[in-house]
């Protein structure tokens, strides 16, 4: 655990980090130290400002990018949670009349959800909010500081993606 002092834990260390840890530890660390820090703030500003929840924004957010509306199956796969899931927060949205769930037109056995009305303009408003409370959370960087960062961040997504296509085609190779 951090040492605290009079002014708080020290935002340098992490749990588990040394002197002696690999660099690239490290900073894995700190990302996921960063990350969960920002997230717990969005939380519990949704939670005290909305009285919702992170996993209910996230899913009217996918709905808002896709006004044809996404089946549970798809909405599962890019909320990476699984269809229980879903199922449980699309069943609270729709009673308060966030969302709708119909029979897919050419699947009789699978759902489309999409917003209402009501719910793209619930969604509205608690997106430019949190809009802010992102900016707010990462103002400790100014424009160039995050323009590199978000650069440096991409470069290390494309080489995570190379890294995952090839585990698959050698998982495929082997298993062939």
């Amino acid at each position: 655990m951090a040492l605290q002092d009079e002014a708080g834990p020290d935002p340098d260390l992490e749990s588990r980090v040394s002197d002696n840890d690999h660099q690239a530890l490290k900073l894995w660390l700190r990302l996921l130290a960063c990350t969960t820090r920002v997230e717990d703030q969005i939380r519990a500003r949704l939670r005290g400002e909305f009285g919702t929840t992170l996993p209910r924004f996230d899913l009217l957010a996918q709905l808002e990018r896709h006004p044809q509306g996404l089946t549970m199956r798809e909405l599962s796969r890019r909320l990476m949670v699984t269809g229980g899931n879903v199922t449980g927060i699309t069943d609270q949205l729709e009673a308060e009349g966030l969302v709708l769930r119909e029979t897919h037109p050419s699947d009789r056995r699978s759902f489309t959800v999409r917003l209402t009305p009501a719910g793209r303009r619930q969604f509205k408003r608690w997106a430019a909010t949190h809009e802010q409370w992102v900016v707010d959370l990462l103002g400790g960087w100014n424009a160039e500081e995050k323009q590199q960062v978000y650069g440096l961040l991409s470069g290390l997504k494309t080489h995570l993606l190379a890294l995952e296509s090839q585990q698959k085609s050698s998982e495929k190779d082997a298993s062939s």
